[in-house]
């Protein structure tokens, strides 16, 4: 067997170090097209992520990878790119007390409203859906809650983010045991088919209800056909500095309709001194 210190020595030429330089390079580009601040603290995390996209293009330094990416007019660099760097951790059932004010408080709302102005059509958006767990659960509930009735209703939820990776992981709907902890079983076997004993795919009925669309943030206009009345925005905001926030803040409550709410994660909170939003309760607002 091979020595580990030799083995570790003629393997060093497979590392591609990032500079400083490249780095700054690097991460202002990520930051004007995605809002997304790295600090300095993240150079080791670009650089990892990154080894195997160098060597694909047979690429010597992050210097030619920069070069490749201004180059690149499709943008389906940047988009990898951005897909490399994305942080998109959840699994079903994660801020649980988020979707259970959405079942309690915010449906029943709604619905009446809806109903005394004969509109029944529900609007929810999932932004920053990462694999599509939180986008299938809001799916869940609002058919859960219309029971008998749903098929009177013009429902639909729209699911975004910036990775298409993980826009193609929530399309197909499978998922393994690790994302279920905490979840209702009995959803489980209502809104899944067991595909083997570690992989449960999200049953067709559910899929057909949600419409998966890149979008980024960024976008200085949200141009939708129609306005939300619910919006999930959580744990995508954590990533932008205070002017990047407040600009897609003021977007969101634009995207609203009046006396939509809008929930943002745990860890973020919005300036009430600098919003026109209704504080309800931590990481929930209304307009």
């Amino acid at each position: 067997m091979k020595n580990i210190d030799s083995y570790i020595s003629n393997h060093q030429f497979d590392i591609i170090d990032i500079t400083d330089d490249e780095f700054n390079l690097i991460r202002e580009l990520i930051y004007s097209q995605s809002g997304i601040v790295l600090s300095d603290k993240k150079k080791s995390l670009v650089a990892g992520r990154l080894q195997k996209v160098l060597k694909q293009y047979q690429l010597n330094n992050f210097n030619d990878y920069y070069n490749e990416l201004n180059k690149d007019k499709s943008g389906a660099l940047l988009t990898e790119l951005i897909d490399k760097i994305s942080t998109n951790h959840t699994f079903f059932g994660r801020e649980n007390d988020h979707f259970e004010y959405f079942k309690d408080i915010v449906l029943p709302e709604l619905s009446k409203i809806k109903i005394e102005s004969n509109n029944l059509d529900l609007r929810v958006w999932s932004a920053g859906c990462s694999t599509g767990e939180e986008a299938y659960t809001l799916a869940f509930i609002i058919r859960e809650f219309f029971k008998n009735n749903f098929h009177k209703w013009d429902t639909g939820v729209l699911a975004t983010d910036i990775s298409s990776t993980v826009l193609s992981k929530a399309m197909q709907g499978i998922y393994d045991g690790s994302k279920f902890h905490g979840f209702h079983s009995e959803w489980k076997l209502r809104y899944f088919k067991k595909i083997d004993d570690n992989k449960w795919e999200v049953i067709p009925e559910i899929k057909s209800e949600i419409v998966f669309r890149r979008f980024n943030l960024l976008t200085p206009k949200f141009c939708f056909k129609t306005q939300m009345d619910v919006i999930f925005c959580r744990n995508v905001m954590i990533y932008f500095d205070k002017q990047t926030r407040a600009a897609v803040i003021q977007n969101l409550y634009d995207t609203l309709t009046d006396g939509g709410y809008l929930f943002i994660g745990h860890s973020e909170a919005i300036d009430r001194t600098q919003t026109k939003f209704q504080y309800i309760s931590p990481s929930i607002y209304k307009k």
